[in-house]
This record gives C-alpha cells, structure tokens and sequence, in this order.
C-alpha cells in the first residue's frame, strides 16, 4: 500500500517553503520531496487544503499537508516475450514501432510489460545502461497512447552520440496527428515554453514558471468538419509536447483527454498521435538513416469515422 501522511501547519511553520516541510515532515531528501512535487513520482500526490501546489509555496498557518508515497517500484526488470515489431537493427541500436498502450519503462503500477521488459528478452545484455537499470537503452520516450517509432541503444557509446543528435536538434522526429477543430494557417510554429501545471502537478502547461523553451512545427495535411490530419515536427523533446502546444493553440489532439481532446460517441481510447518517422545519423559511421511506420489501424478507423481520406 501507498504511504500516507497528513500534517496540520502550525505558526511556526508559516512561511516555510513547501518541499522543505515535505522533506523535514516525512523524513524524505529535499529531492525526494521535489520528485514528489513536480509528478515525478507516478501515483505520488502533495495537496495543501485539497491542491496540488509548487515546490516553493509558502507555507501558512492551519493549513492541511496531505502527502502520498507510491509503493517502491523493484529495480530489478524481468525481460519477457513481447512481440516487438523492429524497423531496423544492427549491432550498435534498433528502432521498433511501439504499439499505442505500451508502456516506455517500469514505474509504479508498470512493473511488467513494457517496452523494457520486451527488449531485454530481445536484446539480452546489449543494451546501453546509461539511463540506469529501469531504462536501459532508451535514448528518448514516447507517450504510453502515443504509438510509432522509438530509438534503442545498445551501447554506451551509440547513447550518447544519439543523445547529442538530440540535444543539437539534428536528430529529426515527425508525428501525424488528428487535432479538434481547423488552425488558422495551414503551417507554422508553436515557440511556448513547457514546464509543470501549477494547477495540476501530474499535467504539463505553458508556462514561464520552471519551464523549459519547446518548439513545434506543424503543417495542415487535411481538414474535414470539425477536425485536421496535422504533420507536426518536434525541434525539442518535451513531456507531452505536442500534446501541450496543440491544446495551447486551441486545438487539442483528438482522443487527449488530459489535455481537452474528448472526443464524443467515439472511443479512441488515447490519443490521436503517431511518431511516423526518424532520421539520424549513424553513431558508427555517420550515415544518414531515414526510417517511417504507416499509420496504424486505430489512426485509419478514426480517420473513416469522420469522413477524412487517406493520403
């Protein structure tokens, strides 16, 4: 079960800021209690009176601190036989076409069959350990309902080249994507920095507040009554970012429930976003390498739904 505190502030604890009450209160590190406070921790909660709050609010008196530590999640990963449908292999990475509903990683309430426990089965050993036990090879994320295509290392060294492709903005990812409503230009870019929901800690906003700068590029591919078949061109790689600007632009990605894109008698079960090609430059040789995953079948079903061809 969870762990489960609440405290009551007293005068003494007025003006304290509020990771450092969580960290003195519960025993924690102050970056446990930042973790905790940002939605690192997946089913982890801090609310004052009710709401969630950021790390540097100040505390006042007679105020209710309710705190919630997930149960630890195992480090230790068991591979397991998941089929995975691989782009391209060889000796230094793969790239595979994740499914929509598969998860990234373990992490609390995901300790099996994720993205991880099926390359372990797949790969063995050989898979980078950079980003630790809990991700060994992944050199980038998409979202649980996001399908299409994901980056793997095998190494060391294939890790961080990729990574710095990254981090220099050579390393190209598009998505397709059906958003809610019609833009106003039929291309253009969204520059909006993205950091954590001072409303909601579990949600990404735009923000100024904790942020960090986020572009997207976006052009129109189609529109019908209501919605629009969008290419859109990641150029930094923020959580839910897409998912974040579009909702931004008042037009959120059909089936994102988190972030507005309800979709009414149509179950989409997730969003309508699909990571349909790479491009990168081999961390062996430097060749270029161009990669792209057709649109799966919930993407073409929804796509008949509303009366919106294939092109």
């Amino acid at each position: 079960m969870p762990q489960h505190w609440i405290f009551k502030t007293e005068v003494q604890h007025a003006g304290q800021r509020l990771d450092r009450f969580v960290a003195e209160g519960c025993g924690f590190s102050r970056s446990m209690a930042e973790q905790l406070l940002e939605g690192q921790k997946e089913g982890g909660t801090v609310l004052v009176n009710g709401l969630p709050k950021g790390k540097n609010y100040r505390l006042k008196e007679g105020e209710t601190v309710e705190v919630t530590l997930p149960d630890p999640v195992s480090d230790k990963v068991e591979p397991e036989d998941i089929p995975l449908e691989v782009v391209y292999e060889d000796p230094w990475l793969l790239v595979v076409n994740k499914p929509r509903g598969m998860v990234v990683h373990p992490a609390a309430g995901h300790d099996s069959g994720t993205l991880v426990n099926a390359l372990l089965h797949h790969c063995g050993s050989s898979l980078s350990g950079i980003n630790g036990v809990m991700r060994p090879g992944i050199v980038h994320r998409i979202d649980k309902d996001t399908s299409g295509l994901l980056m793997v290392a095998k190494n060391d060294e294939a890790h961080k080249k990729l990574a710095a492709q990254i981090k220099a903005h050579t390393f190209a990812r598009e998505y397709e994507a059906i958003v809610i409503g019609h833009l106003r230009e039929s291309q253009g870019t969204v520059n909006a920095p993205i950091g954590r929901s001072e409303r909601d800690r579990k949600k990404m906003a735009v923000t100024p507040v904790h942020s960090r700068n986020a572009v997207t590029h976006y052009r129109v591919l189609d529109e019908v009554p209501g919605y629009s078949h969008l290419r859109l061109q990641l150029e930094t790689g923020r959580t839910h970012q897409i998912r974040v600007h579009m909702a931004y632009l008042g037009h959120p990605v059909a089936g994102d429930e988190v972030y507005g894109g309800t979709i009414k008698g149509y179950d989409l079960q997730g969003q309508c976003l699909h990571a349909a090609y790479l491009a990168f430059a081999h961390p062996k040789d430097g060749r270029w390498i161009e990669l792209s995953a057709p649109l799966p079948e919930y993407f073409i079903k929804f796509m008949e739904h509303i009366g919106m061809e294939r092109k």
